[in-house]
């Protein structure tokens, strides 16, 4: 495609790409900020689970302090991990950051729909050139499993520590419960190149900022897997705790209907000797309290949006001797499996040119879809993923589009079929008025414009009736085929003076998808 040499034109393509881009990513608003929720909700979670941290580090402290020689090694490593952890997630808020820089800031915290969210939510050009092109997706998978790594490290350095039962079964037992790593899910599908572009390839930001914040949740859970096993090293009489934390950890905090919620619901403690007679209720039913204390809670969704439950812990303080109870509520979001079918150029499909069309579905993969058209002789041919350009040819039906599969219940949504509108007849940049006699004589005949119509399509004049009227003499005519001038026409524009008139009749022109001409607008030129 060659670059128009006219500014107008050039803007006029310029627009038309931005408003392709614009149009190719109108999600659905919901879906947009159960994105936001999410990540929200993570965030909430990592504020949780680093309170508990700070406690437990505090309290191998407070052992330390009791006997250095015997627990320092087991405070250094903490603090090994916390820097670890630490630097980790400062380095995924930097990518954070520097996504929404990239794509225009933020909204103001006042701003009526999209308080405090990044301008640039839906941008998947962005997340792509940095995270994929870029190669910033692989080397935060290169950060991610070589922190893994450097916390095992810490941990193996105190192996055979006397006073602890640090050795390889216990390690490896610690090992399985960090949940800081990489999904190698990208390796069976065939079109994905590497790890970064399976999870970040044309994502929107929206959607990649809980992706982000859940691998900084999975540091901070996998350093509280260390802490709490490094206590765990502690002896029950060394020293005592006097405040604990509810804490639930659940495998998703975004579901779909239908499916389980599943949690782990546990207290960040200092000793082993909590979790004897722990009781842990959920909406006050007693749940079971395994040797670890932990207890595990899951529940059939239904309804969706936010949906809340209560944890009551009861222990036995071993500071005081007295039984306490701690309560926190949490939540989590439960959305519905949803389907969006949007026109990229505008809400209807136009004849005699190709409509692309973007297919995006909440909760179900690319590749289970199934979609079909019908009616307005419509035709649907795929050219990408979620991508299809629609044709239809039969004007004043409604064009269906069909989405099915995934579990999803199939979908139908309506477009109108169109011709494409009148085109304006022009001569010069005008169609009619005054016009000074040597602009007449330059032009060299009739064009058809298509005024404000964002689609790459040209409609051709088939002819026209011009008719000379000299000042003070009788008409002539001149039946002109196609656009240009015959020599007839051109010999009588030729001869225009100032005074004479111009008229251009029975104008026809013929777009995409016209089976004959059509009648457009009739002009009227007087010579100046």
């Amino acid at each position: 495609m060659s670059i128009p040499k006219e500014p107008r034109q050039l803007m006029i393509n310029i627009m038309y790409l931005v408003l392709t881009a614009m149009l190719a990513l109108n999600v659905s608003a919901k879906i947009i900020n159960a994105f936001f929720v999410i990540d929200k909700g993570i965030a909430g979670t990592n504020k949780v689970i680093d309170d508990s941290n700070k406690f437990t580090e505090n309290t191998l402290g407070l052992a330390a302090s009791q006997d250095p020689e015997k627990y320092q090694p087991l405070v250094d490593a903490a603090k090994e991990v916390r820097t670890l952890a630490s630097g980790f997630n400062q380095y995924v808020d930097d990518i954070r950051e520097t996504l929404v820089s990239e794509s225009g800031g933020y909204y103001p915290e006042n701003d009526e729909h999209h308080p405090g969210q990044p301008k640039g939510y839906k941008n998947k050009d962005v997340t792509t050139r940095m995270l994929v092109n870029g190669g910033k997706g692989e080397e935060l998978k290169e950060k991610i499993l070589g922190a893994r790594q450097e916390i095992l490290n810490i941990v193996n350095k105190l192996k055979g520590m006397e006073g602890t039962a640090i050795n390889d079964e216990t390690v490896a037992t610690l090992e399985s419960s960090i949940t800081l790593g990489v999904s190698d899910d990208w390796e069976k599908e065939k079109k994905k190149t590497n790890w970064s572009h399976f999870t970040f390839n044309q994502m929107p930001l929206a959607s990649v900022f809980p992706l982000l914040r859940k691998f900084q949740n999975d540091m901070k859970s996998s350093e509280a897997a260390v802490l709490n096993y490094l206590v765990n090293q502690v002896g029950a009489q060394s020293f005592k705790v006097d405040n604990f934390i509810p804490i639930s950890s659940a495998k998703k905090s975004y579901i779909i209907a239908g499916d389980e919620y599943e949690s782990e619901i546990t207290v960040g403690a200092s000793s082993k000797s909590v979790y004897e007679n722990m009781k842990i209720a959920v909406n006050g039913s007693n749940l079971s309290v395994d040797e670890n204390g932990i207890a595990k809670y899951s529940t059939r969704t239904s309804n969706t949006g936010v949906q809340k439950y209560k944890v009551a812990i009861t222990l036995t303080n071993p500071s005081t001797g007295k039984t306490e109870t701690y309560d926190k509520e949490f939540e989590y979001e439960v959305g519905r499996r949803s389907v969006t079918v949007s026109a990229d150029k505008m809400n209807v499909f136009y004849i005699g040119v190709d409509n692309p069309v973007s297919v995006a579905a909440a909760g179900v993969s690319t590749n289970e879809l199934r979609v079909s058209g019908s009616g307005g002789g419509i035709a649907l041919k795929p050219s990408g993923t979620g991508k299809y350009i629609a044709t239809v040819s039969r004007p004043g039906e409604d064009a269906v589009i069909t989405v099915s599969g995934g579990g999803l219940t199939a979908t139908k949504f309506d477009f109108r079929v169109k011709r494409i509108p009148d085109p304006v007849a022009r001569l010069s940049k005008t169609s009619g008025g005054e016009m000074g006699s040597g602009e007449f004589k330059a032009q060299g005949g009739v064009v058809a414009i298509l005024e404000n119509f964002d689609f790459d399509a040209r409609c051709d004049i088939q002819g026209y009736t011009l008719t000379y009227v000299p000042k003070r003499e009788d008409p002539i005519d001149s039946v002109n085929p196609g656009g240009r001038y015959n020599d007839k026409s051109q010999r009588l524009v030729q001869r225009a003076k100032p005074g004479d008139i111009f008229y251009f009749d029975n104008v026809k022109a013929r777009c995409p998808g016209d089976p004959a001409g059509r009648t457009i607008n009739p002009m009227v030129f007087k010579i100046k």
